[in-house]
């Protein structure tokens, strides 16, 4: 046991450091870029070494696709109903003191 006085607030558990990875939006622009490279090498890359896996690009840009926009929109939800909250949690009038 710590002689220590506490103070006020201490008892709260600090959130961990945010990294770019938490963002709602990091994964959503990663798997765009997958569905745009998937699309140019399915549709409209004509070199004679991408015809090879001219099947695995055209069934990965829909898969790649879809994926983008599940999480973008998943994202994108995200984002609101965290702006939500922390105006919900911010005072109503903070010049209105006691």
């Amino acid at each position: 046991m710590s002689d220590e006085p506490r103070r006020p607030g201490e008892d709260e558990r600090e959130e961990p450091v945010r990294t770019p990875f938490d963002n709602p939006f990091f994964l959503p622009v990663l798997l765009w870029v997958f569905a745009a490279w998937f699309g140019y090498d399915a549709f409209f890359n004509v070199d004679e070494h991408m015809q090879e896996y001219l099947t695995f690009n055209r069934i990965g840009f829909p898969i790649a696709l879809l994926l983008a926009v599940y999480f973008t929109v998943k994202g994108l939800r995200e984002k609101r109903a965290e702006a939500e909250r922390r105006s919900n949690d911010a005072p109503l009038d903070p010049g209105a003191g006691g």
